[in-house]
């Protein structure tokens, strides 16, 4: 590694989220214990949040966008002024803990089979963000999960494949996706892969990642020794409606791209159906105010094709 260049390169997409973004870079710089930088990719936020960076953190690398381009390509722009051998993919609301930067890049450097890595990712009471652990959303595997199956046999593999229920959370293993909230990837393997696809304007982007890298030999792995706390920020209902018509629109996305050309074309049609029904059903009630909007940058419940 050249001399004066970071191990680690953290790329935060920011939209109005200036006081979560200052936290989140402030454990980032006092607990990274490996060379690092950060890079903070705003999507045209009306907060204040690009002043404030600049203001509190002068080293950090800003890229103002002039709209909000999305999750995915806002990383792609950040990645091309990324300097580090590693990639941390970090959201604003997330926390990293002492140990946890360091952790994720000594795996990758004794794990030249690994092409990501993520850490235990909890909520501020302490549980498992189920996100930092998934199994790939086949057909199957949504229909499990979305039906209640998969809660009724948590540790049943077939069943809850999804929420990877069959493996200790408390021990290191293999998955097939992490989530971009917190996930650290090895720049050599972005580079054979490619990054993420503009195809996702949120939601399922990281998941994606893992598909290609898997499809192409690299292993994806789940750290418990390092430790994040994901608070998840509320949305207004605007942003909401959003962030659910996103969130399914990437749903089918996954499916199209991964699935589609493996099954009839009923099967196909079928997936399509159930997942604009879902949506349907869910702007309905939201509409009505018989549901609290989504905590998160993925809807409530997790799921298919999920993201951070």
């Amino acid at each position: 590694m050249t001399p004066g260049k970071p191990l680690v390169s953290a790329i935060v997409v920011n939209w109005n989220t200036r006081d979560q973004l200052l936290d989140c870079l402030r454990a980032y710089y006092a607990c990274s214990d490996v060379p690092a930088e950060a890079v903070v990719v705003d999507n045209a936020s009306m907060d204040g949040s690009v002043e404030a960076v600049a203001r509190e953190f002068p080293e950090a690398k800003v890229i103002r966008q002039r709209g909000n381009v999305g999750f995915g390509r806002a990383n792609n722009a950040g990645l091309q002024v990324a300097e580090g051998r590693f990639i941390l993919l970090m959201g604003p609301d997330v926390t990293v803990m002492p140990g946890c930067v360091g952790r994720l890049a000594d795996f990758l450097l004794v794990r030249p089979d690994a092409g990501a890595v993520g850490p235990r990712l909890q909520r501020p009471d302490g549980l498992l963000d189920e996100t930092a652990r998934r199994g790939f959303p086949s057909p199957g595997a949504t229909l499990f999960h979305y039906t209640g199956l998969g809660k009724m046999f948590p540790h049943n593999e077939r069943l809850n494949r999804y929420s990877m229920g069959h493996l200790p959370a408390t021990e290191t293993h293999e998955i097939d996706a992490g989530t971009a909230a917190c996930m650290m990837v090895r720049r050599a393997a972005i580079d054979r892969v490619g990054f993420f696809d503009p195809d996702y304007f949120m939601f399922g982007e990281d998941m994606d990642l893992c598909y290609r890298l898997k499809s192409s030999g690299w292993k994806v792995f789940y750290l418990p020794t390092a430790r994040a706390v994901h608070a998840k920020g509320m949305t207004s209902k605007q942003e909401t409606s959003r962030m659910r018509l996103e969130f399914h629109r990437s749903m089918w996305t996954f499916h199209h791209k991964h699935y589609a050309a493996d099954l009839p074309a009923f099967a196909n049609g079928l997936v399509w159906a159930s997942i604009w029904a879902r949506w349907a059903i869910q702007s309905a009630v939201s509409s009505n105010g018989h549901s609290a909007p989504p905590r998160t940058r993925q809807p409530e419940g997790g799921g298919y094709p999920g993201s951070s």
